[in-house]
């Protein structure tokens, strides 16, 4: 099982921000298997079918979850690699559950009950991303409604919290604490460096922070890390600033694995 193994090793969460296209999706793909394979770890493919909670009404959404399904479904199929994407509304859980094997929950919206349910209800892994406005104390309540509604499938995303305005910092001893809950914390480590809005109507961030965010939460316990990934992020249509560059991706995961 899947998460047997990302119990037994450290594993990675990996692709680009958002479905752009199929030829994108495969490209990241070939790589993320080839790393899984070379390493011997578990990896998981990521990708939003829809960005929800962009900073402009007009910046690019996703092609939506029907076209997004099928798409990651060729992905599955040519790679063999598990899949994750993060769901935004309670009735997307059990669609995406028919093809993903991890349901992520955004940061903002980790509180929302129902959905949490939803997810757990799915019984597919759930990812629940710590919120910018919360501990690490705190996410022991997210994480207890999906118990408590039947999953103990549970990971824990850390992704900095807000520091002022257009800016996040990371107490990494929020891994510490959240690895006492006894669920696997994997450390986002490129949506730790954004500067949420801070761009002119987008988010802006510094790719550059990536490679010693994921060593300190390595110092810190961390069981997972979790990188976008682009052949050309200053080009993406979502969240270029932060993503490592898919030709650096192999040298920046090296260390986490020695």
């Amino acid at each position: 099982m899947l998460f047997d193994q990302i119990r037994q090793k450290p594993f990675f969460i990996l692709g680009p921000c958002v479905m752009e296209n199929q030829e994108l999706l495969y490209n990241v793909a070939e790589k993320v298997a080839e790393i899984g394979q070379k390493y011997n770890v578990p990896v998981i493919f990521k990708s939003s079918f829809d960005k929800a909670n962009r900073t402009s009404i007009h910046s690019y959404r996703g092609p939506g979850l029907e076209k997004g399904i099928e798409m990651m479904q060729k992905v599955k199929e040519r790679f063999n690699l598990p899949l994750i994407t993060d769901i935004h509304e309670s009735y997307q859980a059990a669609i995406a559950g028919e093809v993903f094997d991890i349901l992520q929950i955004p940061a903002f919206l980790c509180r929302q009950t129902d959905l949490l349910v939803a997810a757990a209800k799915t019984g597919k892994i759930v990812n629940i991303k710590k919120a910018q406005f919360l501990s690490g104390q705190d996410m022991f309540y997210p994480a207890q409604k999906v118990v408590e509604a039947g999953n103990n499938q549970v990971v824990l995303t850390e992704r900095g919290n807000m520091y002022g305005y257009n800016n996040l910092a990371v107490d990494f001893r929020n891994i510490y604490d959240m690895k006492s809950f006894g669920y696997p914390v994997c450390m986002d480590c490129t949506h730790s460096v954004q500067r949420p809005g801070g761009a002119g109507g987008k988010t802006g961030g510094d790719r550059t922070f990536v490679p010693m965010m994921a060593l300190a939460a390595k110092a810190f316990g961390a069981d997972g890390y979790f990188m976008e990934t682009h052949p050309d992020p200053d080009h993406a249509l979502s969240d270029g600033p932060n993503m490592v560059k898919l030709q650096d991706l192999e040298k920046v995961i090296a260390p986490l694995v020695s």
